[in-house]
């Protein structure tokens, strides 16, 4: 664990006074099984149910057309940043318990897994893959899923996955040998050959999710794997025309390497020419799931130290609101596509392996939402076109969505 003061005073209150509350409130560590069929205000095969967004960052109207599967349009708009300033590398030898060097930033305008450079100019083509978390648990749902994927890919298309977060319940890994690289990764997904692009989440820290040399084994396990690419705790890649920035947002939600992260990430956005920026992540800005929006997660109403999201909200605020267009994470064990705002797509696909219940803490608009089953996001980005569908872990396509540029 960090020596840092702030770190340290942190984890003191955390688990002193907090721990209980924050166990007792959902920290992401329960059964995964809905009681019930619970509320989904969302609907399904292709409709969609339109409200009015209360944006909780001061949105603005935006310049990209949108079409649901219901063939509303609406507007997304896309902002830039200032001019970044110099940027340092994050510096992680004040945590006596990484032992990699620098696993935390990492930038390629190369695929990191074929090595060949981003396609430019007209012949681009079309990027397609899969977004899925919270799936480390190597149980029956994350087979069927894995299952349907195996079955769909050939026909649907799929380059890789954006694997969300909590890749390994409920403390993540020991060592890079661990035998649940096995049970809970390679197993379930043997028969598929893509690359994952892999983020970190709560669970993957330990117990009180901020053991953060416990990065290190899932970082290492990049060279052991075929398919496991995760080369530093938060990290970017490019395909074709679209750019992807891997979050780790539970040093996020901690508060550490909180500078070092948003100024990585602001100059990779600033500087990408891609047409479509991407960022992908455990936590959510906002969600109608048990843990909810930013600022206020576990739908308290009011500020509690660490527990609420502040540094993370904080973070989205200024790193991707307007920055990037769409943001992708899991926590929450449900399937929402949220209506946007402050600029960006904010899609929440936490079914790889369980469900839990929609809470609607702040009663976010959506355009689309379940907690009924797993399943997954699949994605399309083909020239000025990005296309999402959720299918369940069946395989069918219970909404779309496309926007353009």
């Amino acid at each position: 664990m960090s020596n840092d003061p702030k770190t340290l005073f942190r984890s003191a209150l955390l688990a002193s006074a907090l721990l209980p509350t924050a166990l007792a409130l959902g920290g992401c560590g329960d059964d995964g099984n809905s009681s019930g069929p619970g509320t989904s205000e969302g609907t399904s095969e292709g409709e969609s149910t339109n409200g009015e967004s209360s944006d909780p960052s001061a949105g603005s109207s935006g310049s990209a057309q949108t079409t649901d599967a219901s063939g509303t349009e609406g507007g997304s708009e896309t902002g830039s940043t200032g001019q970044p300033g110099t940027t340092d590398q994050p510096n992680t030898t004040e945590d006596p318990s990484t032992t990699t060097g620098d696993p935390s930033t990492t930038s390629t305008t190369d695929d990191p897994t074929t090595g060949d450079p981003t396609t430019t100019g007209e012949d681009v083509m079309p990027v397609r893959f899969i977004a899925m978390g919270d799936a480390g648990e190597g149980n029956d749902g994350q087979y069927q899923v894995a299952n349907t994927l195996e079955m769909m890919c050939p026909e649907i298309g799929c380059d890789f996955v954006l694997y969300l977060g909590d890749n390994f319940y409920d403390e993540g890994v020991d060592a890079v040998d661990d035998s649940q690289f096995t049970t809970k990764f390679e197993e379930p997904y043997a028969d598929l050959s893509m690359p994952f692009y892999i983020s970190l989440g709560n669970h993957d820290y330990g117990l009180i999710a901020n053991n953060w040399g416990k990065s290190d084994y899932q970082i290492d396990y990049s060279d052991f794997s075929d398919k496991w690419t995760m080369p530093a705790v938060w990290y970017d890649f490019e395909r074709e025309n679209a750019h992807f920035f891997a979050l780790d947002t539970s040093r996020i939600f901690w508060g550490y390497q909180w500078d070092e992260q948003l100024e990585w990430l602001e100059q990779g956005t600033a500087n990408s020419q891609a047409t479509w920026k991407l960022a992908f992540g455990h936590h959510p800005y906002i969600s109608n799931g048990a843990h909810g929006n930013a600022g206020n997660y576990e739908g308290l109403g009011f500020p509690i130290p660490i527990i609420s999201g502040e540094d993370v909200k904080d973070f989205m605020d200024e790193g991707i609101c307007g920055d990037v267009d769409v943001y992708l994470c899991g926590h929450d064990h449900n399937r929402q596509w949220l209506e946007p705002v402050c600029g960006t797509e904010f899609i929440v696909s936490g079914t790889g392996a369980k469900n839990t219940d929609l809470e609607h803490h702040d009663d976010q608009p959506t355009f689309f939402e379940d907690d009924t089953k797993n399943g997954f996001l699949w994605v399309e980005i083909d020239g000025d076109t990005l296309t999402g569908r959720f299918y369940d872990e069946d395989g069918n396509m219970e909404y779309e969505r496309v926007l353009t540029k």
